[in-house]
C-alpha cells in the first residue's frame, strides 16, 4: 500500500490507517483485524485512551506485541475519566498529559508512541502549557511527534501558529467537505490531514443509507435532510457508480488531495476492513470523477469557533 510522509516528520504512513474505535471488546476478533490490516500493508494504527475508558488501547497493545517495529502507532489524550463518577472532563494541563503518557505506554505495552495527539480542545485552553507538554515528552523520547485531532479553526490556526504539529486529524468525507477550506494553509505550515470519518457513519459505504440511523433519517446528516441524502446518494452512484463502489468514491475523494496523508476507517470485522483496502488500492479518480464528486456534493465550511 502506497506510504505517504505525516507533515515534515520522518514517518510515512500507510495511505489508509486502521481506526481502532470500531474493534470492539473481544481480543481475539480484534487481534484478526489488526492482523489483516497489517498483512495488507496498513502501517498506520490510531486509537485513543478514551476509547473504552482505556482497554482499546490493552487490545491494540496486545494485537502488536510482536511487530512493534514495523507499525506507526497513534494515540491521543485530553479527556480525563480518572476523578469524576461518570463520563471523563477535559484536561489539557501539562500536569495531566505527561502522566496520560505513561498511562497510554503501560496499556499499550510499548516504550514509545510515533504519534501523540490532542484530543480535541477550545480557545479557552493554555496552549503554551499543552505545547510544552508535547515539547518536553518529545525531549523525553516518549513521543516522537505530535499533533490535534480537532475540528474547530481557531484552535487549528492557533497550533499552526505556535507548535510543531505535523498532522491535524478532521472530519471529512464527500458529505463534510469543510476541511477543505484550511488545506492551503495547513500545506504552507507543512502539516497533513489524517482524515476521519471518510465514510460518514456508513453513508458513504456500498450500504449507503441502510446504514442511516434513526436519527440520520429524523434530522438528516450535517448540511443534507434526509431527502437531500437521498438525492445525492442517489445521482453519485447513477452517475459514478458503474465503475466505482461507493467505498472507492468516498475513500478515493479524500486520497486525491495532497493535504491528506491518510484516510482512517473504522472497521468491525474483516470483511468491513477489506472493501476498505480494495477501495484504497483502487485507481485514483480521474480528473472528470474529482470535478462531477465536487459539483454533486456541498462545499460547507464551519460557521463556529472562528476568530
Amino acid at each position: 500500500m502506497e506510504k505517504r510522509q505525516l507533515g515534515s516528520s520522518d514517518l510515512f504512513v500507510s495511505k489508509m490507517g486502521l481506526g481502532c474505535m470500531s474493534l470492539g471488546t473481544e481480543e481475539n476478533a480484534a487481534k484478526e483485524i489488526v492482523q489483516h490490516a497489517l498483512e495488507n500493508g496498513v502501517n498506520y494504527l490510531d486509537t485513543a485512551d478514551l476509547y473504552e475508558l482505556g482497554q482499546n488501547e490493552e487490545i491494540v497493545g496486545k494485537a502488536i506485541r510482536d511487530v512493534r517495529d514495523d507499525i506507526i502507532l497513534a494515540t491521543k489524550v485530553g479527556n480525563r475519566w480518572d476523578d469524576v463518577e461518570d463520563g471523563w472532563r477535559w484536561d489539557p494541563s501539562k500536569s495531566y498529559i505527561k502522566s496520560a503518557v505513561k498511562h497510554s505506554l503501560t496499556r499499550l505495552k510499548v516504550d514509545y508512541i510515533d504519534l501523540y495527539q490532542l484530543h480535541g480542545g477550545t480557545i479557552e485552553d493554555n496552549f503554551e502549557e499543552t505545547i510544552e507538554a508535547f515539547e518536553e515528552l518529545k525531549k523525553e523520547g516518549l513521543i516522537r511527534y505530535y499533533g490535534i485531532s480537532s475540528i474547530r479553526p481557531n484552535v487549528i490556526k492557533r497550533f499552526l501558529s505556535s507548535a510543531a504539529i505535523d498532522s491535524v486529524m478532521m472530519q471529512y468525507s464527500l458529505l463534510d467537505r469543510r476541511p477543505e477550506e484550511w488545506m492551503d494553509l495547513l500545506d504552507e505550515n507543512r502539516v497533513s490531514i489524517v482524515a476521519r470519518g471518510p465514510l460518514a457513519k456508513g453513508l458513504l459505504s456500498n450500504k449507503m443509507l441502510t446504514k442511516a440511523s434513526a436519527k440520520v433519517k429524523e434530522n438528516g446528516y450535517l448540511d443534507y435532510s434526509y431527502q437531500e441524502l437521498q438525492e445525492t446518494l442517489g445521482c453519485i452512484h447513477k452517475k459514478l457508480g458503474d465503475n466505482r463502489t461507493m467505498n472507492e468514491l468516498a475513500l478515493q475523494y479524500n486520497l486525491a488531495h495532497d493535504s491528506v496523508a491518510a484516510v482512517v476507517p473504522g472497521a468491525s470485522s474483516v470483511q468491513q476492513l477489506q472493501e476498505n483496502i480494495d477501495a484504497v488500492n483502487a485507481g485514483s479518480l480521474s480528473s472528470e470523477e474529482l470535478d462531477m464528486l465536487k459539483q454533486l456534493t456541498k462545499l460547507s465550511r464551519y460557521e463556529q469557533h472562528r476568530d
